[in-house]
C-alpha cells in the first residue's frame, strides 16, 4: 500500500515522456480497496459535507446575518475558497492514493504533524455527534395536539435530565438509555465499516438519499400549512446594512469550511479508493453544489414551519425563532411537529433524517482515522482491518460516556466550540499552504493533468496559491479575536472552563511545531539542507521514459 512505487496504467495519450518532469510516486496498487461503483463515492462524499449543519445552523446563520443578503458572502466564499479547497483535497487524495498521514511524505514531510492535528480532531468528534444521534433516537413519540408551549422542552429535559446537573463541576452520571442509544450507534458504524468502502459504499445508498426523501416531504408539507409564506419572507428578506459587518462574512467564511469539510482528512480518504482517471474535477463541483443547495432548501423546510407557528400564535416569526443552534432543531421544529395533522408520521420521519444525517457524518469521520493509520502500517493492519475498526469504535464510545452524564450537554457544548473550531481551519491553511508554496502548484497542476488530460485553470492556481489560504486566514485571526462567551440554556460557563477548551483546541494543533522541531533537530546536514530535505518530498522519481516503468508522467 503505503510502499508501492508504481500506478498500473498507462501514460495518458498526447503525453510525451521526453519532456516528463519527476513527480512523487503515487501508491496505485491492485491490492488497494476501490469503490464498486462511482455512486458509492459520490453518496459517500455528499453524506460527510451534508450534516446536521446543513439543516439547523445554515438557516439560523443566514436569518441571523441578513436574511438574503447573506447568500452573498456565502456564495462568494464558497467560490473563492470552500470549493477550490474541496477540489484541491480530492485531488491529493485521488493522486496519491493514500490517508492523512503517509501522504505529507509525498508532498512536504515537515507537515506531516498536521495530520496528528486531522486525527486528534476527528477523534475529538465522535464524542458529539454519536452522542448526537444517542439524544436523537431516544425521543418518544410527540403526542398530538400539543397545546403547551413549554412541553417540548420539558420532553428534551427528560430524555438529557439536564436539570440534575448543576454544571461542568457536577455533570452526574452515565444515562443508561442514552448509553444503550449510543451504542446501538457505533454497533451500526461498526458493520459499516469493518469491510471498507465496499459495505461503507454500499450503506450510503441509503443514509445519504433517504434525508433527501424526508426533506422533500417535510418541505410539500411546510409548504401547505397557514403561515408558511411569513417565514419564506422573514427567511429571505434581505438586510443589506448586515453586509458591512464584519462577523458576517466571518460566518459566511466558517460556515462554508466546516460544511464542505476541506482539512478533516476525509475527503483525502474517500477519494483514495477512486480510479486514477477518475474526473474529480467535476465530483467537486458537483458534490459542492449539492451541499449548498441542501443547506438553501433546508431554510425553507425549516421557516415554513416556523411561520406557521406564528401565525398560530400570533406573534411574529423571530419571536419562534429566537432559539439558538440545536435547540431550533431539537425543540423548536419538533414543537411545531406536534401541532400538524399526522404529527406521529412527521416526527418519525424528522428524526429518522437526523440519524442518517450524523450515520454519514460519522462514517466520513472515522473513516479518514481507519484509512490514515493503515495506510502509514501496511503491514501490520491491513490485513486486521476489521479489529482494528473495532478498537476504534470501542475507544470512541468509551470517550462518549461523559457526554451521556445529566450534564452531557454542557460537554458537548464545549467540546463542539473549542474542538474543532480554529485547529482544523489551521490544518487547513498549513495543507493549502503545503500543497501550493512547498509541493509547488506547477508541480501539482501537472498532478491533475495526469489524472484528468487538461490542466487547472488559472482561477483554480490562484486560488490555491493565494486566495483561500487568505480566506482561511481571515476565519482564524476573526475567530481568535472574538471573546468566547458560553452559554447554554441558563447556563453561562465558568472562566475555569474556556480555559480548557483553549487546551482541547490547542490539542490538535501543538502536536505540529513540536514535529517540525523534531523533525529539524533529527535530519542530518546543515540547516539549509536539513530544511531543503524537510521540505522536498521524500519519493521523487528521475526524468526517465514512463513506459520502462509502466507508470503515467506527466508534461
Amino acid at each position: 500500500m503505503a510502499g508501492s512505487l508504481t500506478h498500473h496504467g498507462s501514460p495518458k495519450p498526447g503525453y510525451s515522456s521526453a519532456n516528463a518532469v519527476p513527480v512523487p510516486v503515487i501508491t496505485q496498487t491492485d491490492s488497494r480497496d476501490k469503490w464498486s461503483k462511482k455512486m458509492d463515492f459520490l453518496l459517500s462524499v455528499i453524506g460527510f459535507a451534508v450534516d446536521l449543519g446543513n439543516v439547523w445552523r445554515f438557516p439560523y446563520i443566514c436569518y441571523q446575518n441578513g436574511g438574503g443578503a447573506f447568500l452573498i458572502p456565502y456564495i462568494l466564499m464558497a467560490i473563492f475558497g470552500g470549493v477550490p479547497l474541496f477540489y484541491m483535497e480530492l485531488a491529493l487524495g485521488q493522486f496519491h492514493r493514500t490517508g492523512a498521514i503517509s501522504i505529507w511524505k509525498h508532498i512536504c514531510p515537515i507537515f506531516k504533524a498536521s495530520c496528528l492535528g486531522q486525527t486528534v480532531t476527528m477523534c475529538g468528534i465522535p464524542p458529539t455527534a454519536p452522542t448526537i444521534l444517542a439524544w436523537t433516537t431516544s425521543p418518544g413519540r410527540i403526542p398530538p395536539g400539543l397545546q403547551q408551549r413549554n412541553f417540548t422542552r420539558k420532553c428534551m429535559r427528560n430524555v438529557l435530565e439536564i436539570h440534575k446537573s448543576s454544571g461542568l463541576r457536577n455533570v452526574g452520571g452515565v444515562r443508561w438509555q442514552l448509553m444503550l442509544c449510543l451504542f446501538l450507534i457505533f454497533t451500526i458504524v461498526y458493520f459499516s465499516l469493518w469491510k471498507g468502502v465496499k459495505t461503507s459504499g454500499k450503506v450510503v445508498w441509503v443514509t445519504a438519499t433517504l434525508p433527501y426523501i424526508v426533506l422533500f416531504i417535510l418541505l410539500i408539507r411546510g409548504a401547505t400549512l397557514p403561515g408558511a409564506w411569513r417565514g419564506v419572507v422573514f427567511y429571505l428578506k434581505p438586510q443589506w446594512e448586515k453586509l458591512l459587518e464584519t462577523s458576517v462574512w466571518v460566518d459566511a467564511a466558517a460556515q462554508i469550511f466546516f460544511s464542505l469539510g476541506p482539512g478533516f482528512g476525509v475527503l483525502l480518504a474517500l477519494s483514495s479508493y477512486n480510479p486514477f482517471t477518475n474526473n474529480c474535477y467535476r465530483d467537486a463541483i458537483v458534490t459542492s453544489l449539492v451541499n449548498c443547495l441542501t443547506s438553501f432548501v433546508s431554510g425553507f423546510v425549516i421557516f415554513t414551519v416556523l411561520g406557521y407557528m406564528a401565525e398560530m400564535r400570533k406573534v411574529e416569526v423571530e419571536d419562534v425563532a429566537r432559539d439558538k443552534g440545536p435547540s431550533l432543531l431539537f425543540i423548536t421544529y419538533p414543537e411545531a411537529i406536534a401541532n400538524m395533522m399526522g404529527s406521529t408520521f412527521f416526527a418519525i420521519i424528522f428524526f429518522v433524517m437526523m440519524i442518517t444525517l450524523g450515520l454519514d457524518s460519522t462514517f466520513g469521520g472515522l473513516e479518514a482515522i481507519i484509512t490514515a493509520v493503515l495506510d502509514e502500517y501496511p503491514d501490520h493492519l491491513s490485513h486486521r482491518r476489521e479489529l482494528f475498526v473495532l478498537c476504534l469504535v470501542v475507544v470512541c464510545f468509551l470517550g462518549s460516556l461523559s457526554t451521556l452524564t445529566n450534564g452531557g450537554a454542557y460537554v458537548v457544548k464545549l467540546l463542539e466550540e473549542f474542538g474543532v473550531g480554529c485547529s482544523i481551519i489551521a490544518v487547513g491553511f498549513l495543507e493549502a499552504i503545503a500543497v501550493s508554496w512547498f509541493y509547488g502548484i506547477k508541480r501539482f497542476s501537472n498532478d491533475v493533468q495526469a489524472m484528468l488530460g487538461k490542466a487547472p485553470g488559472f482561477f483554480w492556481k490562484l486560488c490555491w496559491v493565494a486566495i483561500s489560504p487568505a480566506f482561511l486566514a481571515y476565519i482564524i485571526v476573526s475567530s481568535l479575536l472574538k471573546a468566547p462567551l458560553l452559554t447554554l440554556f441558563d447556563y453561562k460557563y465558568p472562566d475555569w472552563s474556556i480555559t480548557v477548551g483553549y487546551i482541547i483546541g490547542l490539542s490538535s494543533f501543538i502536536w505540529i511545531p513540536i514535529y517540525m522541531v523534531y523533525k529539524l533537530v533529527w535530519t542530518p546536514g546543515s540547516l539549509k539542507q536539513r530544511l531543503a530535505v524537510c521540505l522536498r518530498p521524500e519519493r521523487i522519481i528521475p526524468e526517465i521514459h514512463a513506459d520502462s516503468l509502466n507508470m503515467a508522467t506527466v508534461p
